[in-house]
């Protein structure tokens, strides 16, 4: 194994203070009785060093951080994360010739920690294990799950830009790929062209696999597109999100080829007064349980909640999912600085689904629509 010890690049182009975030956890390790903390692979890696690699382990400690990683990554470490280590702290990338995990054990046996925290839905079965094995009599592992997905759930403003501009990216995709929607096209014609333009725009890749459906398909909430044709008189869903500078977006507009019948028109204004109802109900200190009420009751007001199968929105950032979940049950208080989605939708197997769905950042006095693409149904 090789170390890599260099002094924090000159003018890093980098926005994101991953040294800042180090120190915050570093800070509390003695109050959580904890020696270091050992992040795995994921979001959580990329959120405290910048690494984009797809092998690495985090050790961090009161005194130091430690980046495994193979000889692959040897250079894009240095380049994503030694020049935005910052002054205040060492940060060393430690390449391993073989599996990471005897290095990480022998790391740990060498500072004597006594207490490594861990994160157990971030780390297979088989690392855990094979690290247990091999750590010193004296040093234990302790579960430490959920502290840094705490921390990502509320944004810096640069973090909210940077999920600001996947979003506008998104939307251009979205209007691009919509306007050269004609009917016989396939639905997964017409998620590969979505797919294609968000990449032309900038996105490193969607947040998630597109949805595209069509008729009553629409009535799936997580349809996958299929070789269907888009025929004339047709609902048409799209939920899709773009991924940049690895920031998430998501967004669910409806589109309709022909004449909307009246119940179309009717459950579109159903759900859309439920989608406004919920976003005028988000602002810091509320309930995510009582945003997500707010829609189910325009939703029944109208005998349509039983249709509205799933929550009102999630979370959004470095992964299209994380805290806090806008459901009935979770008690979680919204604050500034958190990003959201609100996307009700109801679902009727013999009429198809409509969702209507936009990312909103909570601010100080209430909430921001990120989403620019207008929520009217879409008729071409």
């Amino acid at each position: 194994m090789t170390d890599a010890r260099e002094p924090a690049a000159a003018g890093n182009p980098a926005s994101h203070p991953y040294a800042a975030r180090r120190r915050m956890i570093a800070e509390a390790l003695s109050g959580r009785r904890l020696d270091a903390l050992l992040v795995a692979l994921s979001p959580n890696l990329r959120y405290l060093s910048g690494f984009t690699g797809s092998n690495g382990y985090l050790l961090l400690s009161a005194e130091r951080a430690l980046l495994f990683t193979d000889p692959r990554y040897l250079l894009q470490a240095r380049q994503e994360c030694l020049g935005a280590a910052g002054p205040s702290r060492a940060f060393e990338i430690r390449i391993a010739k073989g599996p990471l995990v005897p290095a990480v054990a022998s790391a740990i046996s060498r500072f004597r920690w006594r207490r490594i925290g861990y994160e157990p839905a971030r780390m297979t079965c088989d690392a855990f294990e094979a690290l247990k094995a091999k750590l010193p009599a004296r040093a234990s592992l302790t579960a430490a799950g959920g502290w840094i997905e705490s921390l990502r759930a509320i944004k810096s403003l640069a973090e909210i830009d940077l999920i600001r501009r996947s979003v506008v990216t998104n939307s251009r995709a979205f209007e691009q790929a919509a306007a050269r929607l004609r009917p016989g096209m396939k639905e997964s014609d017409l998620a590969a062209e979505i797919e294609y333009r968000m990449r032309r725009l900038g996105a490193e890749k969607p947040s998630f696999e597109t949805i595209v459906a069509s008729g009553r398909r629409t009535a799936l909430p997580h349809a996958q597109p299929t070789a269907a044709q888009i025929v004339p008189e047709s609902l048409v869903l799209v939920d899709m999100g773009s991924q940049q500078d690895g920031y998430c977006s998501d967004m669910t507009r409806m589109l309709f080829l022909g004449n909307p019948t009246p119940q179309v028109k009717r459950t579109y204004r159903a759900v859309l007064e439920a989608q406004l109802a919920a976003i005028d109900a988000v602002r810091p200190g509320a309930r995510t349980a009582d945003v997500d009420a707010a829609a189910r009751s325009v939703l029944q007001a109208h005998g349509l909640e039983e249709a509205f199968v799933h929550s009102t929105g999630h979370g959004l950032g470095l992964e299209i999912h994380e805290p806090p979940r806008i459901g009935r049950r979770d008690k979680t208080r919204l604050a500034p600085g958190m990003a959201i989605t609100i996307e009700p939708g109801v679902y009727l197997e013999d009429f198809g689904g409509i969702r209507i769905e936009d990312t909103v950042a909570v601010t100080a006095h209430g909430c921001e629509i990120l989403t620019p693409t207008p929520k009217e149904l879409r008729i071409l």
